[in-house]
């Protein structure tokens, strides 16, 4: 017995003498950075989060945030506060350095590059096969090259981080602008040669064409723009791509055409329909609010149509004030007008009656007014006249259907039987809170590919090549084609807004080609009289600035923190 106590004396004392060893903590129930990222599952997980978190740059930041994407630009004008001394469209009050919006962007893109570095730096000692390797590289290359396209072409140069970042840091210093778009170009190159062609891939995830495509707008950029041709080719050359030319899809049996079949719930994802346009598509899964964020460009987009109360004589002369229409899934749901296009959007890009895109499938000009308790029943809402009873900033404007989705049953109003209930016109009449588009959003489509393959020849001075194919897109919407002697610059930019419009991101476009403030003068009616040449680029959030002591965090000319 003695024996026995003395070894485990010694073993006491032993133990005692590797203090550090004994109180190292390990977690056997919670997740650390140390193990949270082991198995396959861990890391197709930790890809998972990139795409939510692109979902949530896109869709799910605060309405003033998320939409100055499109905001203040040639685009859409803020009318939430039109008679509020128009604070989103004043670029001197909103475009500053301690603007909340500008410092949300600079992070959301920033929480993507770092959660791609997280991924690649764990996967150089991880356990993974060389082919699950490859596949979660491909991906998370792709996602670091997103992110710093995004805060490139907005901020100009911006810190280079290429590992994980394990410990406070405050000594950032800006990489140039043509460094970070370097970069981007080096991760997509690399992403390139990992990912899988597109049709061997599922819907929603990165596959090759997505990633080539990402590169030729980076080599655009880089003024590369040969390069920039030959990768974009092979996009549109790629066997399983092709533009959607005929009708097909959810809805190829009700009216409408090409255009709008392209935007029809459904019609998104390559495997559940014919589309071979379709490069990068965002997914939604309604009811699935842990995995996808809604996309509320119907409530943002949409004019405030419900609202409207119009009074007209009824057959005794008396006067009557009723709304004008019901809240119906066949016009998009609930919108409230709060991102209004303007003029150039709505009328001076469209150049002739056989453009698809401007058809009444695709932007809706009148409605006949379906209150059947209204004596004007029946009536066309603007050729009737009726519209100028009303307020055109917030409750009536053209709007576009290519925001806007099915409604699914749950959101349908029903009678005490549980039947549908319908307007006198047939549409599904909706409840209150009916404000999403229920479908998967584009990121990229082919016939943005073509767009940019026409920058880049442009840019080379190679006029010919250019209208070609801009014409192939222009075909596909049976426009008219455009002539040589018409296609500069700004030409291309509009048939962007006719084919992109509410896609791209139109505020990373016009930045990258230092276009906002020209465009902004043209075509902004309100944010054009504030801008000024420096809103070309961001601010660097000044909270940044502040919290960079160890190094000079340097701010974009024109901008005082």
């Amino acid at each position: 017995m003695k024996y026995l106590f003395g070894f485990i004396l010694f073993m006491v004392i032993a133990s005692s003498c590797n203090e550090s060893d004994f109180l190292k903590e390990k977690p056997l129930s919670i997740y650390t950075p140390e193990n949270s990222l082991v198995t396959l599952q861990d890391f197709q997980g930790a890809v998972n989060t990139l795409y939510n978190k692109t979902r949530f740059l896109f869709h799910e930041q605060t309405a003033h945030e998320r939409y100055m994407f499109w905001y203040g630009t040639d685009l859409c004008f803020g009318a939430a506060d039109y008679y509020a001394n128009s604070r989103l469209n004043n670029y001197e009050a909103t475009m500053i350095p301690t603007e909340p919006g500008v410092l949300s962007f600079w992070r959301y893109t920033y929480a993507i590059v770092n959660q791609s570095n997280l991924i690649l730096s764990r996967l150089e000692s991880s356990g993974l096969s060389d082919s699950e390797t490859t596949a979660i590289r491909g991906e998370a290359l792709f996602f670091r090259a997103f992110g710093y396209r995004i805060l490139a072409n907005l901020y100009g140069g911006v810190p280079l981080i290429l590992e994980e970042i394990t410990s406070p840091r405050r000594d950032f210093a800006r990489a140039t602008r043509t460094e970070v778009y370097q970069q981007a170009k080096t991760d997509l190159i690399e992403s390139v040669s990992l990912l899988a062609d597109i049709e061997n891939v599922k819907d929603g995830k990165i596959s090759k064409q997505v990633a080539q495509h990402l590169l030729g707008e980076i080599l655009i950029s880089l003024e590369e723009y040969d390069d920039a041709v030959s990768v974009l080719s092979l996009v549109i050359n790629h066997p399983a791509m092709a533009l959607m030319t005929e009708r097909f899809g959810t809805k190829i049996n009700e009216p409408g055409d090409v255009c709008s079949d392209l935007h029809k719930t459904g019609n998104q994802n390559r495997s559940t329909s014919e589309n071979k346009e379709t490069l990068w598509a965002l997914q939604w899964d309604y009811l699935n609010f842990a995995s996808t964020a809604g996309d509320e460009r119907p409530r943002m987009i949409l004019p405030y149509y419900n609202a409207i109360n119009i009074t007209v004589e009824d057959e005794t002369g008396k006067k009557v004030t009723t709304p004008a229409f019901h809240l119906t899934a066949e016009k998009g749901g609930r919108g409230i007008g709060w991102a209004q296009p303007t003029y150039h959007m709505t009328h001076g890009v469209w150049t002739d009656d056989t453009d698809l895109r401007n058809s009444s499938y695709n932007i809706v000009r009148d409605m006949r007014i379906d209150n059947e308790n209204s004596p004007a029943f029946g009536k066309w809402f603007v050729a009737d006249g009726f519209v100028s009873q009303t307020d055109t900033i917030r409750m009536w404007y053209p709007f576009f259907m290519k925001v806007t989705g099915d409604v699914p049953e749950e959101l349908w109003e029903k009678d005490s039987s549980g039947n549908p209930k319908l307007t006198k016109f047939g549409e599904h009449i909706v409840i209150n809170n009916t404000t999403s588009s229920y479908r998967e959003t584009y990121v990229f489509r082919l016939a943005e590919t073509y767009l940019l393959r026409a920058e880049a020849y442009l840019a080379k001075s190679d006029i010919e090549n250019a209208t070609s194919d801009i014409n192939v897109v222009r075909v596909r919407a049976h426009a008219e084609l455009a002539k040589s002697s018409e296609i500069d610059i700004d030409y291309l930019l509009d048939e962007r807004l006719r084919e992109l419009s509410f896609e791209e991101l139109r505020m990373c476009t016009l930045c990258r080609m230092g276009k906002l403030a020209d465009r902004n003068r043209k075509y902004n009616p309100l944010s054009g009289k504030s801008i000024k040449d420096y809103h070309n680029l961001w601010p660097i959030p000044f909270s940044e600035i502040e919290s960079n002591v160890y190094a000079i965090l340097e701010q974009n000319p024109g901008y005082t923190n």
